[in-house]
């Protein structure tokens, strides 16, 4: 990377997807290769995918379940036996026909996703009540043919996890949905620092073969929706077309209840899209790989000296960091540590340190401040926590300023063509109406909220007129 490329970052308000495609690939994020439509993930991105899989798996474990790994390869058979779920993948799927040089006798997908293989393997391993509940989870990697790609928004190989669990009754797989889509609000706001509407899939948009579907929304800067994690209620659907059954406590054979839940490395994109700027990427202190860098100015013993002190009280307060020692200019390597998007910045020179200070600069609002040499890592534990709450802060601010409601199909159009984010409207519930707002509009529905979602006004349906059902977020989607 050389000061042109740090520099030449197109601006976000004047080319959007030009100016992500610049950050990803000047913040080292991810590199192109010669597999068409999937990625290099490079190690500063695969570090924040790093954390993320850190933190989620944690609070997966804390809440009971267990990480185990399924096959990549789906017997065709298999993937048939549910066949709402095969319907709903189809176009997406990757066909193995060969092995070597031999024909299959029976042609294997890479997995899209894992319940066929999940439900296959819960047929054997459930046959009492005190099976259950199964709280599984993996991390993996997943294939799905997408036509159009970009960098982790939409690839053909698809790092992600995927939960899937079963229950003896209906009532404990509907909270476990509901549970694990809390775990993935959560780590939005407090981790990422990303606000989202949470709420349920209409019947159009839910997932192939679930009962119900819930999501996590989020807001990019350009007002695009993006959805970040979803958590599935299965009912008894998959049970059933697998046949699993289990003695309940009367020794009476039952069905059980089934929920699937995940995420993948998309948010990274969400990460840039909704806290980037035109230097590049900015990180939420709680996710960033590297807290803070530091950048020598001069050489001697008292720089030195300084260096040695600060970092050792880093390492006490457990904060991650880097130096850059390299023989580059000064303005090189603080536009550099801003395209990386190191929450803080601690420039140390010869001469300030020879009045007793150096400089700590934050990555968010790019403030400067001069601070004793030994108040350095105390000053920087207390602007961590604020640049945290200061990004959501910002984010959900714009979010909001971004959300509009709309009573009439004449005030939704004019805003659907003047103003980018979300509308929020009533709705009747039916798909007619859910086809004519995206085939004129090129909105699709985002989620029916938990709360606030009785219809408002005049309580009619946006499009149709008709009487209306609920209240509901459109968007456009990445």
């Amino acid at each position: 990377m050389n000061d042109k490329q740090v520099k030449e970052i197109t601006s976000r308000d004047k080319d959007f997807a030009k100016w992500y495609t610049d950050v990803v690939k000047k913040a080292d994020l991810v590199d192109y290769s010669s597999v068409k439509g999937s990625m290099i993930i490079r190690p500063y991105g695969y570090a924040i995918w790093e954390n993320m899989q850190s933190i989620l798996d944690k609070k997966f474990k804390e809440t009971g379940h267990e990480n185990l790994q399924m096959p990549m390869f789906i017997p065709e058979s298999l993937l048939q036996v549910e066949k709402d779920h095969v319907n709903g993948f189809a176009p997406e799927v990757a066909w193995v026909t060969h092995g070597g040089e031999n024909k299959l006798e029976e042609r294997m997908c890479v997995r899209p996703t894992s319940e066929t293989l999940f439900c296959e393997h819960f047929k054997k391993i459930i046959n009492s009540y005190r099976d259950l509940p199964l709280l599984y989870n993996q991390w993996c990697t997943i294939v799905r043919w997408e036509k159009t790609t970009r960098p982790f928004l939409r690839s053909r190989e698809i790092l992600w996890q995927e939960g899937h669990t079963m229950h003896a009754t209906k009532e404990d797989a509907v909270n476990e949905t509901l549970r694990m889509l809390k775990v993935y609000e959560d780590f939005q706001k407090n981790i990422l620092a990303i606000p989202v509407f949470t709420g349920k899939k209409t019947d159009k948009e839910k997932f192939a073969g679930a009962e119900a579907t819930y999501a996590i929304e989020a807001m990019m800067y350009d007002g695009v929706a993006l959805q970040n994690a979803t958590s599935h209620y299965f009912g008894q659907g998959f049970a059933k077309a697998f046949d699993i059954k289990f003695l309940n406590k009367e020794n009476k054979l039952e069905t059980p209840y089934q929920t699937s839940w995940g995420c993948t490395t998309r948010m990274i994109g969400s990460l840039v899209m909704v806290h980037g700027d035109d230097r590049g990427l900015v990180l939420p202190p709680r996710i960033a790989p590297t807290k803070v860098i530091i950048i020598p100015i001069g050489s001697g013993e008292i720089l030195d000296n300084a260096l040695n002190e600060i970092t050792e009280d880093l390492k006490d307060s457990l904060i991650t960091y880097k130096i850059d020692n390299s023989n580059k200019t000064p303005g090189f390597k603080f536009a550099e540590a801003e395209v990386k998007g190191y929450p803080i910045r601690i420039e140390v020179g010869k001469r300030d340190l020879e009045n007793g200070f150096v400089t700590i600069v934050r990555r968010d609002t790019l403030k400067k401040e001069q601070v004793p040499a030994n108040e350095a890592v105390m000053k920087v534990n207390e602007l961590l926590i604020n640049i945290q709450n200061d990004m959501y802060e910002r984010a959900k601010a714009r979010r909001n300023s971004m959300v509009y409601e709309a009573d009439t199909y004449e005030q939704m159009t004019n805003i659907a063509k003047n103003k980018p984010g979300f509308i929020y409207t009533n709705w009747c519930g039916n798909v007619d109406c859910e086809n004519k707002i995206k085939d004129d509009l090129g909105l699709k529905s985002r989620c029916i909220p938990f709360e606030n979602n009785e219809p408002t006004g005049n309580k009619k349906c946006v499009c149709c007129g008709k009487e209306a059902k609920t209240k509901i977020y459109w968007a456009k989607q990445y």
